[in-house]
């Protein structure tokens, strides 16, 4: 058996798939935020016990985690104190000297996560080329060392200037260090993080890496503990900011990997779905409880930065380009001071949560007004596990409506337009201000509550047709359980696009080699499924950012060259609108992903029978005014091949499906949904 889980802010998803062709054992339950583990836990426990499973039986347990992401928001995290380079003290605080809102003057960045008597000094300084042009000065590293252990710090940071390229000062102070410091203090180097120059980000992503290496490390200890507990013996993998896995071994040394899990299984597991299916150009988008997520595949594949924002602060990680916006089930409506109806990025998270769960939530939610509206299930969610009540619903958005001037059934109807109109700004960011036209993609919907509203939102985005998975709630969790292990290595290099730059890459090409084989020898990944790719970043001489592109290096210098200049004039072209053959180009770096391919269970099949029929109808508003009586399918009923005409609503137990008057819906053999808009 394979088990995926992923942990939102408002539910626990759990999807096992027992590789014998038959459908996915799908879970969901409230999230407990003050333990994560212990929905985990109690989730896989009643899922091997209602399904008469044994625990032995499970081969793998993949988890991607929000832990360091809310741990980091909250402020809830390690003390963190910095060794660094005489002069650079208030590096993390100075930053790169710009606004976070450009027309926003009164905000700030977040305060620094080391506090400025936690940050100290010690004389060192290297040339960028290495030239030692002030000398460690080890005494002084270790009073710094005996000035901290006083401190109460959980980890010590060393950051020195172009450490990326000659990390030897930086190890040698962490040797220094940690004779002088308590056992239980970690001492971390920037190097040992991910080193690339720019001091800035190197410094932000070491320190956060940082900052998580207590709470996670211990969250990871009970998790681990509490899963052994029940007869699960394969040790727990980790999902990583890149959509691939890590053991917890790595999870533990490097836990600023996993903080952006989230999102970037739920996108692997789009991938593999989709391209199953046939659909290889897609833009995703996942609906939860308190935010939606997207991003834009090409020929299956997701495209990836380097580079994201955490939690206010810049980390520098491989990373699945997802945009995210607070636009989800639980995100609160409320009215501006200027009489405007806004929705979110507050949530009402698992509790109180939305009032129609009867927890104590006063605040209309786009839940309520989907609830209100009929499009959701009025008296229960979650396969009649949630109760539900429609009055509070309608109580807490009449409080809305009121201030408006409108009727209930308008505010509702507003909630849900203007929660999908964010959904739509954020999918635009990323296709059309990158010069994709949405309606040469197919919206690939999932999330708790990403198939109420994508037609809605491919509609106003011109999108023809929309796909809605067998587990659209899920999917994150089903996209952790298929992932393979990977773990990506980088080296600086700053060097032309010519016969001597790659000569010098081609000698950085042995040290990640080296590095890769210890990796897959200590995850223990046979020979014949160890994948690797090689990319480099290149830009113009004088630009500041740069152009990932794979590349191979079994050919001859000059035709590596050509077709690199090649590939990264149309790559610049594409992005920026314009390339600039004559100008000179310069290699960045160098970087080596590693895979070790997973064991990918079977998807299971539907079969063709007799088409389903609605179990019961449902008053619904799909526009303002207009009250459908809307027959509701059972989603676990439908067969292959049937074919349901608008209106309709179909259930399930992680999600509820729309299909508006006059559009049409199909099932394919996989079980998907495929939802044609028409005009």
């Amino acid at each position: 058996m394979y088990v995926g889980v992923d942990v939102g802010g408002t539910f626990t998803d759990i999807a096992v798939n027992r590789d014998d062709g038959s459908p996915l054992i799908l879970h969901k339950l409230a999230s407990t935020p003050e333990a994560p583990e212990r929905a985990i836990v109690d989730g896989l426990r009643q899922i091997l016990e209602g399904h008469g499973l044994a625990a032995a039986d499970v081969t793998q347990v993949a988890h991607g985690t929000t832990v360091g992401t809310n741990a980091l928001i909250q402020r809830k995290c390690g003390t963190v104190a910095l060794v660094t380079s005489e002069g650079f003290r208030d590096l993390l605080e100075i930053g790169r000297q710009t606004r976070p809102t450009v027309y926003d003057i009164h905000r700030d960045y977040p305060e620094p996560l080391v506090a400025r008597a936690l940050r100290l000094e010690v004389p060192q300084r290297r040339l960028v080329d290495g030239t030692v042009h002030v000398p460690l000065d080890e005494a002084a590293v270790v009073a710094a060392g005996r000035t901290l252990a006083d401190e109460g710090v959980d980890c010590v940071v060393v950051c020195f200037l172009h450490a990326y390229a000659f990390p030897e000062d930086e190890e040698r102070a962490a040797r220094l260090l940690g004779g002088v410091l308590p056992d239980d203090v970690t001492v971390l180097t920037s190097s040992s993080v991910y080193p690339e120059f720019r001091e800035y980000e190197r410094f932000s992503t070491a320190v956060l890496n940082g900052a998580l290496i207590t709470i996670v490390g211990s969250y990871l200890d009970r998790l681990t503990h509490r899963v052994n507990d029940l007869g699960i013996r394969p040790k727990v993998k980790i999902s990583q900011s890149s959509g691939g896995l890590m053991s917890v071994r790595m999870a533990r040394r490097l836990p600023v990997r996993a903080s952006l899990s989230g999102p970037a299984a739920g996108v692997q597991g789009a991938s593999r779905r989709a391209v199953v299916a046939g659909f290889k150009d897609i833009i995703t988008l996942d609906v939860g409880g308190t935010s939606a997520d997207v991003a834009l595949l090409l020929d299956g594949v997701p495209l990836e930065v380097n580079e994201r924002d955490l939690a206010g602060f810049p980390v520098r990680i491989p990373a699945l380009d997802v945009n995210a916006v607070g636009a989800g089930g639980g995100s609160i409506a409320w009215i501006d001071r200027d009489g405007f109806l806004k929705v979110g990025p507050k949530s009402a998270g698992a509790v109180p949560g939305p009032a129609c769960y009867g927890f104590g939530g006063e605040a209309a939610t786009v839940t309520d007004a989907n609830v209100l509206l009929g499009r959701l299930n009025g008296e229960a969610l979650l396969g009649g596990q949630m109760a539900i009540d429609k009055s509070l619903s309608r109580i807490a958005i009449e409080g809305l409506s009121e201030t408006l001037g409108v009727s209930a059934d308008e505010a509702a109807i507003g909630i849900v337009k203007v929660a999908c109109a964010t959904m739509v700004k954020a999918i635009r960011s990323i296709s059309v201000e990158r010069g994709h036209d949405p309606r040469d993609f197919t919206l690939f919907v999932y999330g708790g509550a990403g198939a109420l509203h994508a037609v809605d939102v491919a509609r106003d985005l011109g999108m023809s047709r929309v796909v809605v998975p067998p587990s659209p709630g899920i999917l994150c969790a089903e996209g952790a359980m298929n992932a393979a292990l990977t773990a990506e290595y980088v080296t600086t290099i700053l060097s032309p696009l010519n016969a001597s730059g790659v000569t010098t890459l081609r000698e950085c090409m042995d040290q990640l080699e080296s590095r890769v084989e210890s990796w897959f020898q200590e995850e223990d990944i046979p020979v014949d499924r160890r994948r690797k790719q090689w990319s480099i970043g290149v830009r113009y001489f004088g630009q500041n950012y740069e152009i990932s592109l794979p590349i191979e290096f079994d050919v001859d210098d000059e035709p590596l060259i050509a077709t690199a200049e090649r590939a990264f004039h149309t790559a610049h072209e594409a992005n920026y609108g314009f390339a600039a053959p004559d100008e000179p180009i310069q290699i960045v770096n160098v970087a080596l992903k590693a895979q070790g391919d997973p064991d990918h269970p079977t998807l299971p099949r539907l079969l063709n029978a007799e088409a389903a029929a609605p179990t019961e109808y449902r008053e619904t508003m799909f526009t303002l005014g207009q009250w459908h009586d809307t027959p509701v399918f059972d989603r676990e009923a439908l067969v292959a091949g049937q074919h349901l005409v608008g209106p309709a609503i179909i259930e399930q137990m992680d999600t509820t499906v729309l299909i508006f008057p006059g559009d049409v819906c199909d099932v394919d053999e996989w079980g998907n949904l495929i939802v044609t808009i028409t005009e």
